[in-house]
């Protein structure tokens, strides 16, 4: 995510943050090269000129000329006035209303507004325990109606059912009628989308607006698009009293041109980005830890925050009672370490978060292939016998020969799995007793290769993390 300013801003700050002395001249080279990471991340222009003013008016100020650390003074600007851009603060959903609190969608054919809706009514129903109704006003696009019955039956929300011979108006008044019928708190209106931005399709969706007078009408978008994200979500919040935007598809944004424009063009915060497929892939949008991750500072609290929903605690504590007990850590246990890993967005996810892993290209690749093996390890276990499972020292050859042919692996591969998890599983002793967890991070100092970004990593797994069931 925001790959391509990360590396530009970063090598242009990089020059600066080590100076003893902060001057007019040297500011000026470095906001130039500000301006260009800027305009080649494909932020608009009048968000590229007043950001960097405003960087300049500060930067030549008191504040970093009197600081005891220049260059350090100048780079909080440069993160305080990127939040400032992107809005100070994340702006959650106003659904203080009689229930049922009706969120309009809006945007273009291709945005995901449809996958968003279902993404949405998840994050309601699971993180603000709301019952959720959903419904689809599109009556242009059949599938549309049909993806969103899939979608609702996946997340556990209900769904209203309309079809393309009724009106978008009808199909939102019958739905806030069954909707408060059903006691539902909350209903998530998708409406229809078009290749562009068009009268037609605007006289119809402020129609819908104000008959049914929504408290949140959100503006869905593709950060992959840019500026024209920004462009198109003006268009939408001059026809329609906006309150929010969600970026979707803000995983894939390399640039990050539409997350630094649309609050600004706009006036509207951005209150979600959308990063992935899945329908839990939906975050609240904090300017304060997207700013720190442009510049390469890390997202620690989105990643804890993470922890905390996705890693299942009663599985944590089950396998620390176990190892209080003094019984192994078998392969089933490995397995679900893995499991637990991969729910977190696995190794790549949580370097994109780490501070100081923007700039690390091998470290990557390395990343990248270590979490290629974790996959083949997660076939390789599920190809085992229960039995196999908890006792890995009755793997013997033909068995081996037999999870290799089903896990399409071979013979090596097996033994590394089973060589990795018994150097696991002496980790694991370690745990017990007085001083556990200390005695086993020593014994990890040594594992995985010194000094990288692997060091403190089973073997083979190579990055930060590990994904081990203590908090």
């Amino acid at each position: 995510m925001f790959e391509n300013l990360q590396d530009r801003l970063n090598g242009a700050l990089r020059a600066i943050s080590g100076k003893s002395k902060i001057t007019e001249d040297n500011i000026k080279g470095t906001l130039r090269e500000v301006r260009m990471a800027l305009l080649e991340a494909d932020v608009a222009l009048p968000v590229v000129k007043a950001f960097t003013n405003q960087v300049k008016e500060r930067a030549v100020g008191s504040e970093v000329l009197k600081s005891l650390s220049p260059g350090q003074a100048f780079l909080k600007i440069v993160q305080e006035e990127l939040q400032s851009v992107m809005g100070e603060a994340n702006e959650s959903l106003d659904l203080a209303a009689k229930p049922p609190a009706v969120i309009l969608m809006a945007g273009l054919q291709g945005a995901g507004k449809t996958t968003t809706v279902g993404k949405l009514a998840r994050y309601l129903k699971e993180r603000e325990k709301k019952k959720v109704m959903v419904v689809s006003a599109d009556v242009y696009r059949p599938a549309a109606i049909k993806q969103l019955e899939t979608l609702a039956s996946e997340v556990g929300a209900q769904f209203f059912p309309s079809d393309e011979k009724q009106k978008p108006v009808d199909i939102a008044n019958n739905a806030i009628k069954e909707a408060k019928t059903q006691f539902a708190d909350v209903l998530i209106v998708d409406t229809a989308g078009r290749l562009a931005v068009d009268e037609d399709m605007m006289a119809e969706i402020q129609s819908l607006h104000k008959a049914i007078d929504p408290v949140e009408t959100l503006f869905v978008v593709d950060a992959m698009t840019g500026q024209d994200a920004a462009n198109t979500a003006k268009a939408f919040s001059e026809a329609l009293p906006l309150t929010g935007v969600v970026l979707t598809k803000a995983d894939g944004d390399a640039r990050g041109g539409a997350a630094l424009s649309v609050r600004h063009v706009t006036g509207k915060p951005i209150k979600f980005m959308g990063m992935g497929e899945k329908t839990d892939a939906l975050e609240p949008f904090h300017p304060d830890r997207v700013a720190s991750r442009i510049l390469d500072m890390g997202d620690v609290m989105s990643l804890i925050e993470e922890a905390e929903r996705k890693i299942d605690k009663s599985k944590a504590d089950k396998l620390a009672k176990k190892l209080q007990k003094g019984k192994g850590f078998d392969l089933e246990d490995f397995r679900d370490q893995l499991l637990q890993m991969k729910n977190m967005g696995g190794l790549m996810g949580m370097m994109d978060k780490l501070p100081g892993m923007g700039n690390m290209g091998a470290a990557a690749d390395q990343m990248g292939a270590a979490e290629k093996q974790m996959g083949q390890t997660e076939a390789i276990i599920n190809s085992m016998t229960p039995m196999e499972r908890a006792f890995p020292d009755k793997i013997n050859g033909s068995r081996k020969k037999r999870i290799a042919s089903g896990s399409g692996t071979d013979i090596q591969a097996i033994n590394r799995v089973l060589k990795q998890h018994k150097q696991m599983q002496k980790m694991m002793k370690k745990m017990k007793g007085k001083g556990g967890m200390k005695k086993m991070l020593g014994a990890m100092k040594g594992m995985g290769g010194q000094g990288g970004p692997g060091g403190g990593m089973p073997p083979g797994m190579g990055g930060p993390g590990g994904g081990f069931p203590f908090k």
